[in-house]
């Protein structure tokens, strides 16, 4: 019996092909909000050597995470770049240093068109909803998009972001908090990606029923070792797929 339906966010949810930012030069901007924080605090005389700090262990953690699946942590590595430049640890916290950030929507993204009919069509029918993200942010940061698209509502008894969680998708650890946030067993649930290996092959080892989410813009070359249990290109598609695999459903 059908009880919930995980979706990834980005890619999935959130459309990310509109965006043509130059993202280092955007990073820059808003690493700036970060060095007035800590101007304010403590000395910083090289706030180029805050950013080069920065980012080298962004690229550490994100190269070290594709070894063992910890999952990097933004707010985390943001702080941890001021006391490597001798910052004293209890001049800034997480928190201070992402808000500072002033993390947000990004223009050319939002939310796929048929996202909220969908979500509340399934709402409507009883199911519970939950979202897992590899996001560097936490779950807080990622929050002010959802509030923005209109998704938070969706959502607000199990999201979660990698960042928190500690692990990265595939690993088991992620999905066993959404499960044990819905109440649900594996096989009382859907999840919705659109990545091959971490959504598609991280849902199906631990239980879940697995559906791609691909697009046209943004094809899925199949991995002959992970293979989703069905394919869809629009979540206005879903419904079909549950009929199938999970007949009876819908009220």
């Amino acid at each position: 019996m059908l009880k919930a339906v995980v979706f990834d966010l980005d890619d999935t949810l959130i459309d990310w092909s509109g965006v043509n930012d130059d993202w280092e030069r955007r990073q820059a901007r808003q690493l700036e909000g970060v060095i007035a924080l800590i101007r304010e605090r403590h000395a910083l005389e090289d706030a180029q050597a805050y950013v080069e700090a920065f980012r080298s262990r962004s690229r550490r953690a994100w190269e070290m995470a594709r070894e063992d699946l910890r999952a990097p942590n933004m707010a985390r590595d943001l702080v941890q770049a001021a006391l490597a430049l001798g910052v004293p640890e209890h001049v800034l916290d997480e928190r201070l240093c992402m808000e500072a950030y002033r993390w947000g929507t990004v223009e050319g993204c939002g939310p796929f068109p048929e996202v909220i009919e969908m979500l509340q069509h399934l709402r409507d029918q009883g199911l519970k909803l939950g979202l897992i993200t590899n996001a560097y942010q936490p779950m807080w940061a990622r929050d002010i998009e959802l509030e923005a698209y209109g998704l938070l509502p969706f959502f607000e008894e199990c999201r979660f972001s990698a960042a928190d969680v500690g692990y990265l998708k595939p690993h088991p650890s992620i999905f066993k908090v959404a499960l044990e946030c819905l109440g649900t067993a594996p096989e009382e649930t859907v999840f919705v990606g659109d990545d091959i290996e971490a959504d598609i092959g991280g849902a199906k080892a631990a239980g879940l029923y697995a559906v791609l989410r691909t697009s046209y813009r943004r094809p899925q070359v199949l991995n002959g070792d992970i293979q989703p249990d069905s394919i869809i290109h629009s979540l206005l598609e879903l419904p079909e797929v549950l009929d199938k695999a999970f007949p009876g459903w819908s009220r």
